[in-house]
């Protein structure tokens, strides 16, 4: 089986889904659950785009031991030299430069000429690999270049140091034969490719990404680029777990193989899914809630009778299980501290304790605390900020009934101290309370999303609300959670304008690049 690199991009094109916002405890715990997938390469981010992406960045280089890791860059020294600084400390420090080679790019966007573009690229190359060991090359919309061009300047980064060659099908626009036979006309004309690993790059606008990538590997790429879930930009990336399922599932066909865990893939997926407020959707391959659930009698008779009629993926074999009870009220701290670390969150002492409070607090009103109340309830704790001067929700109140007005009562502690109290009505509960909290609240916003989820199943489940929330024309995503779905909307409000406080201590301004 030939070895297929994970490139995993979730932190930096990722994030660049509209509305993600991930704060730098939320990007490196993010980047120990990736490290514990088993991914091979992951992109951090952007560490030139903002101060806060660098910090990020650079906390990761400082904590990833098991995979390498990568920053962004423009073909500028600046940049460059900005990811050297946050990179330094990484195991095997990478980089990854990009500039456009589709004639479409280099006229309107770059504004150079095809001469100029080749000259960039190849100085700095060259510039990179003074610093970096590994230089990974980005051909920016790759399959809409002309090939002769491309092959031209992918020989001529080779020459100037490059050990990895990318080429992204960057708007979506490719189809699997196409983009395969780019990459075999590549192989067969660049004198030098060998010197190189291949990668592919998928976005998904027409829902080929994961059929591309496919396609690129069966022609020669080595790496694959993606995202956990196929979150990104417009319609996504290529989906990392279909591409690794599949070749796991069909190795009768595809002679390739992954280091990734594939039995961490739910809890990877379902880390993203808390952190970036992006849903999985119910029938999505692989990892939606519908991929094992069968609903026809006679695909239920089948399964009953032998699971292989109807199901190619085991539940098993993604890390899907029963959620059974695993802790009670009468639970003790040290088996709270164990299963805590069963799940693999590294958690202070003073966290530790928190998070245990809020077990127990949640033991009082829930018979049945299952992995995923308890993961929700970690990751609320883990990624918490409380460096910042924020608001805090006091107290709040709602009177609801068929013949009465909405009405609701909150009172904030603001973030230079003070307590703030009024009352609003509206046409429903939630929107009561949102424009209380609007009222209260001195930053402009505007509510653009809000969501609702149960962690789990039956009537005592956790509620989990999502918002996205522009905060002084900043969008921001929140996320609460509580037993009671007002409380749960409320937090998640709150921690979308606590967002942006955190925003402006460090920014963390995305730029859309590749």
């Amino acid at each position: 089986m030939s070895p297929i690199k994970i490139f995993d991009t979730t932190l930096r094109d990722g994030e660049q889904s509209p509305g993600v916002n991930l704060n730098k405890p939320e990007k490196l715990e993010i980047a120990k659950q990736l490290e514990r997938l088993g991914v091979d390469r992951m992109e951090a981010g952007f560490p030139a785009s903002s101060q806060g992406d660098f910090e990020a960045v650079k906390a990761i280089a400082e904590t990833i031991t098991e995979t390498s890791v990568t920053g962004l860059a423009r073909t500028n020294k600046k940049d460059i030299d900005t990811a050297w600084e946050a990179l330094k400390y990484a195991e095997e420090p990478r980089l990854h430069l990009f500039l456009a080679t589709s004639p479409i790019h280099m006229t309107y966007k770059l504004k150079k000429t095809p001469e100029q573009v080749v000259e960039n690229a190849v100085e700095m190359v060259g510039y990179a690999r003074e610093k970096f060991p590994q230089v990974e090359f980005s051909a920016e919309d790759a399959s809409r270049s002309d090939w002769p061009f491309l092959a031209h300047i992918i020989e001529q980064v080779i020459n100037a140091g490059a050990t990895v060659v990318n080429l992204p099908d960057t708007v979506g626009y490719t189809t699997p034969a196409e983009y395969g036979e780019m990459f075999r006309y590549l192989r067969e004309t660049v004198p030098n490719i060998e010197q190189v690993e291949l990668s592919c790059h998928c976005h998904n606008d027409l829902g080929l990404a994961v059929a591309n990538s496919i396609s690129a590997v069966e022609n020669g790429a080595t790496q694959v680029e993606g995202t956990i879930n196929g979150i990104g930009e417009r319609a996504g990336n290529a989906s990392l777990e279909e591409v690794a399922v599949a070749l796991r599932v069909r190795s009768d066909y595809y002679p390739y193989s992954t280091n990734l865990k594939l039995d961490e893939t739910k809890q990877t997926s379902d880390l993203i899914a808390k952190l970036t407020g992006m849903y999985v959707q119910a029938n999505k391959a692989v990892i939606g809630r519908n991929a094992f659930q069968h609903e026809a009698g006679i695909h239920q008779d089948g399964v009953l009778k032998n699971k292989q009629t109807y199901e190619i993926i085991t539940p098993e074999m993604v890390g899907v299980k029963a959620n059974a009870l695993f802790l009670g009220k009468h639970s003790g701290r040290h088996a709270f501290k164990d299963r805590v670390s069963e799940l693999g969150i590294e958690l202070s002492e003073e966290k530790l304790s928190e998070a245990f409070k809020m077990f127990k607090e949640l033991t009082d009103h829930k018979r049945e605390v299952t992995d995923d109340d308890l993961y929700t309830i970690l990751m609320e704790i883990q990624t918490e900020t409380t460096t910042i001067n924020k608001y805090e929700l006091e107290m709040f109140q709602v009177q609801y009934g068929t013949a009465n007005i909405p009405t609701a009562t909150i009172s904030l502690t603001t973030p230079n101290g003070d307590t703030v109290q009024t009352a609003c009505t509206a046409h429903g509960s939630v929107e009561a309370l949102y424009q209380t909290l609007d009222s209260l609240i001195e930053e402009e916003l505007q509510l653009t999303d809000y969501q609702l989820n149960s962690v789990g199943r039956g009537k005592d489940a956790l509620a989990e609300s999502h918002v996205q929330l522009t905060v002084d024309g900043e969008m921001m995503n929140g996320r609460g959670t509580a037993q009671d779905v007002l409380e749960a909307s409320v937090n998640a409000f709150l921690n979308a304008v606590n967002r942006y406080f955190i925003q402006q201590t460090t920014p963390n301004v995305k730029e859309s690049v590749k």
